[in-house]
């Protein structure tokens, strides 16, 4: 064992010497394997932060929420003429769902908002995402009320003129006064401010934080629904432990018989599931990585022919110490870890420049950027030691072999 120590140390230690008294050749060297491990430690950080980011996003959703709407949220094979003649999702909709759907948890109705601008005495904030939808909403959406409360099923029906704000937007509307009762001033109307969301934080989707919600048949008095008016969704989450699959058909098919469909006619609605959206997302994400290491490789293999190529050079220039060693009485396996060790060590380096300066970029971008933040996960930095480690050995295994075969006259007569 002893032994084995020993040879490992005096290899590790040639090899150190060699990349030591060569730096120009080393710095090339290093300059492609650096360049292939950022790459692909870059890309796949940046792909894990953005599969991170997304599924806290969604966390607070239930995978099993589903949206009944006239809108496909994914690629569909209806054509596009057909979809623009789908009748709207109507309140009336909502109503009959509501009433005739079995294991239904939670259920709302949404117009789809628009920007809109805020008021309170002199103060304004504008651009604010003002949602026109029910009460039901609360126990589907990821938010919770932090100052007052939530509008209650009976102001939702009779579309009393009161309104629940972000965080954001009270905060910029109100600063340190307490906004609730106080009166703003919306579509051209008065809404009594009744509750403000806790803090969300940003992230990639719209927060509620710049958000602002108000009882859907409030609006509908002066907005219409309908194929000329502000389209709508039905939100619908259903019970828990339900078969998935029965509980959609049966939602389809008794909004089929509502809407008057026929058997064999397609339908005119999109039942959205969340399940589908993630697993869209998920797969966007498994190809980014796909395309992240395809592009990498390039620039690995680039590498790898690198340092094989300087790694023949270096057996080259030293055939005649080869021979000297040799016929000292050094081993086979001796001249070999040397040189493998050298290609290793080489490429190692070349990992640890290459992560190191992705943590770099990880930090100016998490200074730069409050909406996104880059994660250097440890199995990336693992990943990307582990790369190295690897091209190293594949790179120098022939050069290495090549070495130690050499014969100790032939290789001093060689390098005379």
């Amino acid at each position: 064992m002893l032994v084995y120590l020993r040879l490992f140390k005096e290899s590790f230690s040639f090899a150190l010497n060699a990349l030591r008294n060569n730096k120009l050749r080393t710095f090339l060297s290093l300059l492609g394997i650096t360049i292939g491990i950022f790459s692909i430690i870059a890309v796949l950080a940046a792909v894990d932060s953005l599969d991170r980011s997304i599924k806290e996003d969604l966390s607070g959703l239930d995978k099993n929420t589903m949206y009944l709407t006239k809108y496909s949220f994914g690629p569909t094979d209806v054509p596009r003429w057909q979809r623009d003649n789908f009748p709207q999702t109507e309140h009336d909709d909502f109503e009959f769902i509501e009433r005739n759907v079995p294991n239904i948890q939670a259920i709302a109705y949404v117009m789809f908002g628009n920007s809109e601008s805020i008021k309170y005495e002199g103060e304004s904030v504008a651009g604010v995402d003002v949602t026109p939808v029910s009460n039901g909403v609360y126990e589907i959406e990821d938010f919770k009320v932090e100052n007052g409360r939530f509008y209650t099923e009976s102001e939702s029906n009779s579309g009393a003129p009161v309104i629940v704000l972000g965080y954001s937007v009270a905060e910029n509307l109100f600063g340190n006064l307490n906004p609730i009762a106080k009166q703003v001033r919306v579509y051209g109307r008065k809404l009594t401010v009744i509750g403000v969301l806790k803090k969300f934080g940003s992230g990639i989707f719209d927060s509620p934080d710049d958000k602002a919600y108000v009882p859907a048949n409030f609006v509908r008095r002066f907005k219409n629904g309908g194929a000329n008016g502000v389209p709508g969704a039905i939100i619908i989450k259903p019970k828990k432990d339900v078969d998935m699959g029965a509980f959609e058909e049966v939602l389809k098919q008794k909004y089929r018989v509502y809407r008057g469909l026929k058997a064999g006619e397609p339908d005119n609605f999109f039942v959205n599931k969340m399940s589908g959206f993630t697993d869209a997302i998920d797969g966007i994400i498994s190809f980014l990585n796909g395309a992240g290491w395809v592009i990498s490789a390039f620039s690995l293999l680039v590498g790898g022919f690198g340092i094989a190529n300087i790694m023949f050079v270096s057996v080259k220039e030293r055939t005649n110490l080869i021979g000297i060693q040799k016929s000292l009485g050094a081993k086979n396996r001796f001249i070999l870890f040397q040189f493998l060790f050298e290609a290793v060590i080489l490429s190692l380096l070349g990992g640890v420049i290459g992560v190191f300066l992705v943590w770099l970029i990880s930090l100016v971008a998490n200074t730069m950027m409050d909406d996104f933040v880059f994660i250097l996960s440890f199995g990336n930095i693992f990943l990307g030691f582990g790369l190295s480690t690897l091209i190293g050995l594949i790179s120098g295994v022939i050069p290495a072999i090549s070495a130690s075969k050499l014969d100790p006259v032939e290789a001093i007569r060689t390098g005379m």
